[in-house]
């Protein structure tokens, strides 16, 4: 089976946006927004698969979208898709407790 080239790389849910929002987030005064953040970022990094790690860490701090994930890790979009929608629920479940 072949990798499709052509996959849609247009995920523009919530969960996305606010996780964008979070880690892009300017940490001038507000010491919530600053907490947060480092939640995030200690969540991605002690709480996730490796597999996870790896495709959130090349999507949201790289900007690398799916299609080159799928490239740069052997796996199909598709599959890369699937990862992140399995890492998302995880922060989010995790951040729920902090929010």
């Amino acid at each position: 089976m072949s990798i499709r080239e052509s996959y849609s790389d247009s995920f523009t849910g919530e969960a996305d946006k606010n996780i964008r929002a979070i880690l892009y987030s300017t940490e001038d005064g507000d010491s919530s927004a600053r907490r947060l953040k480092r939640t995030l970022t200690r969540v991605i990094e002690t709480e996730l698969t490796p597999r996870q790690k790896e495709i959130v860490i090349m999507y949201y701090y790289k900007n690398i979208n799916t299609v080159q994930i799928a490239k740069q890790t052997g796996v199909s979009s598709q599959s890369v898709c699937a990862v992140m929608s399995r890492a998302r629920k995880r922060l989010f479940r995790i951040l729920q407790y902090y929010i």
